[in-house]
């Protein structure tokens, strides 16, 4: 839980300054600290990509689970949502601002692979790189999303705490039977989104990493099956 109480602070202290520094904040500055997020994100995302021994099995639930999260539409739904708060929100008595920033930053600082895999990591290893990583990155994003949408932003530090925090001690639940195994491969599945991520904050291209959320699920199956598997055939 360290790691994830570390990152509900980089969230607050990045509200702080980024509603100190609200006038300050150019276009160019923003694009700096994209720029600078976004390569981090490939260069991590990379690393843990490359901690996979089932090539194969990452190839399959990329592809698969791209499939089936493009059907689902998991990403178009997850912003349907953000919009029908925003709907009702805007409705509310003068608080508008403050239910902006409060929901967006939920959204980005908890939906996604790196909060999964970062979680997941850290409860059921104890390794907590990934969410120290995500804790810098949450932490400048406040800094952007607070210059625009105020102290809202730094409230999204609970839903952190709550649902960050969760899936951490689930892992550590169940840490006992999780296999080497998996933790490779759900790192280099997670890695994989990752590294979707810096490709859209560095503008390189546009993709829908929600869609491809599947995957972590898709290569658990995987390798829970590996020892069938592997005795048919030989696994890259």
């Amino acid at each position: 839980m360290i790691a994830t109480i570390i990152n509900a602070a980089a969230v607050i202290l990045g509200t702080v300054v980024g509603g100190l520094f609200k006038a300050r904040i150019t276009e160019s500055l923003k694009t700096v600290v994209y720029t600078g997020i976004g390569v981090v994100s490939l260069i991590l995302g990379i690393s843990m990509a490359l901690e996979t021994t089932r090539v194969l099995y990452l190839a399959l639930a990329l592809t698969v689970g791209g499939v089936v999260g493009t059907a689902l539409k998991i990403e178009d739904g997850i912003l349907r949502i953000g919009v029908l708060l925003r709907e009702r929100f805007a409705r509310g008595d003068g608080h508008t601002e403050f239910a902006y920033g409060f929901l967006n930053a939920s959204v980005l600082f908890c939906v996604g692979a790196m909060t999964i895999v970062g979680a997941f990591r850290a409860g059921a290893e104890g390794n907590y790189e990934l969410i120290l990583t995500k804790s810098v990155m949450d932490g400048f994003m406040a800094i952007m999303l607070a210059s625009v949408l105020g102290v809202g932003v730094g409230f999204s530090a609970i839903t952190i705490l709550v649902y960050q925090g969760g899936l951490t001690m689930l892992a550590a639940f169940f840490a006992p039977v999780v296999s080497p195994l998996v933790i490779t491969e759900i790192t280099g599945s997670g890695g994989a989104l990752v590294i979707m991520i810096g490709l859209n904050l560095l503008g390189l291209k546009k993709v829908k990493t929600a869609d491809f959320l599947p995957a972590l699920v898709i290569v658990l199956g995987f390798v829970l099956l590996d020892p069938v598997i592997s005795g048919i055939m030989p696994v890259l």
